[in-house]
Parts: structure tokens; sequence; C-alpha cells
């Protein structure tokens, strides 16, 4: 594969283009401060180019045989496993995850392509056999045509992964466009798939900002969105793209929960609260943000997750480190403004992330692990959606009181409960308003043959994400009912009937 460029380009028709927009943003490496590059913003024209593009390789593609798609999906799979290393890297240089966390990252993208390399099984039709005299009915699933995808910057190669090779399996053609605070992922995934196989013009990456965004919501071409994002982002693709007869499904935020029992696993929920609150510096909308904790093991618990987390070594993500930067300057000032927050509506901070020493260079965007007990559910602090490595706890007595909080949240993306009770742990999985569930799971994000999303206002749309639900949204029914003349069938024109 070639370089990344000086200025990250759009992959349109099979080819890099810089486009005929002039303009461009920064992209920083998170670790140092630095701009390393810069990325180009699409016009619409761009756009249209891409759509374009798309809609010119739509009909051969959708036309090629299944085990012709299927020979490419099987390639770029080997492709990917034996390059994750290559593309951790460019991630981590611009997101700031640290190399593990990137490599996690591609693994799960990897289940998406092999679930996908499986599409005949799940595309199959129906079929009724003589359902009238002489008379049989059977179904097909046929792809959309020119669809977009809108990924977010927390999981670059992930969240394009958990769409594209579902999309371009039904035999759809793409419009990607990724997030521009870190678009090589995107780019050099294009590529990728290119060298596997693919047609120019079946899968583009446009790069851009809310230009490019509107556009792919309104243009006339494109029959789908997919998106993943903050809340009232996601309502906005949603309302603006369904109001332009688009379907869509727009994953939103988050403020994930874990309840902990007074008989759970004390160390085993500690770990959880540690993994899942502070993992890619808690930018990712399956991270626990708030720890519900039963009032007789509040203050253990506490203590034992405070003590993991001074063995948190912060710093840059290529030199070993447990957790890196946030994405940017501008965000991890907005996440750190929340502690002053939670601390004028009366909360704790029992371990400030605001003085961390992290192991890589002073103009970095660093915030360490912050923990917070007593945080009023009053609180901006608590309400928002902070998306950075803040974890609170909040004291119930029990249960009743921890359900009855968590369900009334506005969002309902993850959900878990610590437990050694199955009873307990079986009347949550029922009773929590959450798309999403574990039991002794901090992050329950669904196996690829699953499907991803939450509930409430952490999603917009009745589709979810890859699984079963993925190739039902990038394809629509066809019903066909199919008679052989043998006789004159004569003339009625009563309602048809089986007969």
């Amino acid at each position: 594969m070639s370089a990344t460029p000086d200025v990250v380009s759009h992959w349109i028709g099979g080819a890099r283009t810089r486009g005929g927009s002039p303009r461009t943003a920064p992209v920083y490496d998170p670790a140092t401060g630095a701009v390393q590059r810069e990325v180009a913003l699409a016009d619409v024209t761009d756009v249209d180019a891409a759509v374009a593009a798309a809609a010119e390789a739509f009909p051969a593609w959708s036309e090629l045989s299944v085990s012709r798609r299927q020979r490419v999906l099987f390639r770029a799979r080997d492709l990917l496993e034996q390059r994750i290393d290559e593309l951790a890297a460019i991630i981590t240089s611009e997101h700031g995850k640290v190399l593990s966390d990137a490599a996690g990252e591609i693994t799960r993208g990897l289940e998406v392509i092999e679930l996908a390399s499986g599409f005949p099984q799940l595309l199959k039709g129906e079929y009724s056999d003589n359902f009238s005299t002489g008379v049989d009915v059977h179904s097909i699933r046929q792809p959309l045509g020119v669809v977009g995808v809108i990924s977010p910057f927390n999981f670059p190669a992930m969240v394009p992964l958990w769409f594209v090779p579902i999309a371009i399996a039904s035999g759809n053609a793409v419009v990607l466009k990724p997030s521009e605070k870190d678009p090589s992922a995107a780019l050099w995934i294009a590529e990728l798939f290119a060298e596997a196989g693919l047609p120019s013009g079946v899968l583009n990456v446009v790069n851009g900002d809310k230009v490019a965004v509107d556009r792919l919501l309104e243009h006339p071409q494109v029959e789908a969105i997919s998106f993943v994002g903050s809340t009232p982002i996601a309502r906005y693709v949603y309302e603006t793209a369904t109001a332009h007869g688009k379907r869509v499904q727009a994953l939103g935020g988050a403020k994930n929960h874990m309840l902990v029992l007074a008989d759970a696993d004390l160390d085993g929920a500690a770990d959880a609260a540690i993994n899942a609150g502070f993992g890619s510096a808690g930018e990712r909308c399956m991270a626990v943000s708030v720890a519900v904790v039963a009032e007789p093991i509040a203050d253990a618990f506490i203590a034992a997750v405070a003590e993991r987390m001074s063995g948190l070594r912060v710093g840059d993500g290529r030199r070993g480190c447990d957790m890196g930067p946030l994405i940017t300057r501008e965000h991890r000032d907005r996440v750190s403004g929340y502690l002053d927050i939670a601390l004028a509506d009366g909360a704790r901070i029992v371990v400030d992330g605001r003085g961390v020493e992290p192991d890589g260079a002073a103009d970095g965007f660093w915030l360490g692990p912050t923990l917070i007990d007593g945080l009023p559910t009053t609180s901006a602090a608590y309400r928002d959606e902070i998306f950075g490595p803040v974890l609170a706890v909040i004291r119930v007595p029990g249960y009743a009181e921890g359900i009855e909080l968590i369900n009334a949240n506005p969002y309902g993306n993850g959900a878990a409960v610590f437990t050694r009770d199955g009873g307990a742990a079986r009347r949550f999985e029922r009773e929590v308003t959450a798309g999403m569930v574990g039991v002794n799971v901090p992050i329950p994000v669904p196996v690829a043959y699953y499907s991803f999303g939450g509930w409430k206002a952490s999603a917009f749309g009745d589709t979810k994400a890859y699984g079963p639900q993925g190739f039902h949204f990038f394809t629509r029914e066809k019903a066909i009912t199919r008679r052989w003349p043998e006789q004159a069938a004569g003339i009625d024109l009563g309602f048809p009937v089986a007969g």
C-alpha cells in the first residue's frame, strides 16, 4: 500500500483524489499534540463524484455471482488479518488509543467480515409451494443501490467494518465518510478491499465535515444512511435523512451503568470497572461511566477501584502504556470541565486525572483516569455523555433502587449487573431498558452474528448494526406470486384468495 500522504485524500472510483475543494483540517498525533498531516474536506461536488462512482459500479456489482462476491470478502479478510499491526499503528497515531486496543477493534471488525462472507445463508428468501391451486409464492432480497456510511472518531476501523462488508456483500455500493479527526484508517481499508478484488467504485471514501454529511443525507441517489456518533447528531441525521426518503440506522450516545450488588465478586467488579471505564480513555460508546453500587459494599468497591487506578500507566500508546491520550485538546478540555461541574454539584473526586504524569510528550492531550463519588443525578456530569476516562459512583440501598435509577436515564445503550444471584441477574436482564445487557460482563458488545444497538436516546431507526438485522437493513424484500398457465384462468373480479 502507498504511504500516507501529507494530505489525506479521498478514494473515489478506485483511486486517490484530492478533490476540488481547497479546504483542509488538521490531523493531530494526540500523544504529542502536533499536527502530523492535513485531511481534505470535501465539497458538494466531491460527494457527488463519489456517489456517481458508486452508482456506476452498482449494477455490475449487484449482478455479480454470489461465489465471486464471496471470494472478494474472503480475500479481504485474509489480507486484513495479515496486516493488523499496520492498521493498528495508523489508528494509534491519529486516535491515540494504545496499540493493543487498536488491534482489538480491528479483530472485532474481522468478525463482521467473516459473518459477511456467509451472506448467502443470511439473504435466502422463502418459498411456499402451491399455496393456491397451481400458484407458488417466493421472496427474494435485493440490494438498495448506493448507501452512505458516516463513522465516528472513536473506532476508525471497527465501525466502518460494521457496515461496509455487509453492505457490499448484499450487493450495494458504498460511500463512506469517516471522521475527519482520524481519517487514514478508512482510506487504508478502501485500498485493502481494492487489493482483494473489489471493483472500482463499489467502495468510496469521502473525507469531510458537515458539508459532506449533509450532502449524503440529501443526495437523491443515496438510498440509506448508517451512522454512529453522539445522540444530538444521530437525531439530526435520522430526521434529515428520513425527510429525504432514506432508510436510516443512527446509533447515538450512551450513559452506560453497571449495577454492583452486595453479593458481587468485589475484585471482579473492580477489575471490570477499570477495564470498561478507562479502556481507550473512555472514548467508547459502550464504556461504563456510572457504577451504581449497593451501599453495603460501596466503600470497599471505591477503595478497590482506586487502588487499581494507581497502577495504571498513562502515556503514548506506542510505548506499552495502559491508556493513551484523548483525541483532541478541545475534547480533553471539555471532559476535564465536567470535573469542576461535579465538584460544584457536591460530588467528591476520589482520584483526579488532571494531575496525571504521562509517559509521553508534554503537549499531548492527557487526562488520567478519574473516579468520582457521590455524584447527584441532577448534575450535568451525570446527565451528559462525557466520553472520557471519568467513572462516577452512585450509591443505592439495593437492586430496586439501582434498576429504577438506570431505567430513569434517557440513554439505553448498554447496562451490566454484577452479582452471584441468578434470580437477580435474570430479573435485571428482563427489566433493564437497554439494548445490550451484560451479566458480570461490563462491555456487552454482541458478537457479529447477533446485532449491535441500543434503546431510547441511544438509537434512532428500528434496525441495529451488523448481524442478521444488518443484512435486512441493506436489502429489501420482493415477494413474487407465480402461476404457469395450463388453461385459461377466466374472468373473476373478486379479491384473490387461496383455493
